[in-house]
């Protein structure tokens, strides 16, 4: 191999492990969300747990967060507005970033 075959190799694993870490940081911020959503519907435990399943399931529906915050707005059905929603949702990716890079 050249130098330029393993430098290309470098910048495609660090592609590959950059996006798997974006990954694992946006579930775990929608699943803190959804614990967080569940708490502001006063649920607890096995049920919460259930719900913020549900909220991780939701992101699958299409490309960005949106499917997540129309869907705990939905299911908040006017307690918190989707600005509040968004606002804690980012809190949230900021606190699952510094978990990941930390190894939590």
């Amino acid at each position: 191999m050249t130098t330029f075959d393993d430098r290309e190799n470098a910048f495609e694993n660090k592609f590959a492990h950059d996006e798997e870490m974006k990954f694992k940081a946006e579930a775990r911020c929608n699943k803190m969300l959804g614990l967080w959503a569940a708490e502001q519907m006063g649920k607890t435990g096995q049920e919460a747990e259930d719900y913020a399943k549900t909220v991780v399931i939701a992101d699958f529906e299409e490309a960005g967060h949106e499917d997540v915050i129309r869907k705990v707005a939905g299911d908040l059905d006017g307690q918190v507005d989707a600005e509040t929603i968004r606002a804690k949702r980012a809190e949230l990716l900021a606190l699952a970033q510094e978990q990941l890079v930390a190894g939590i």
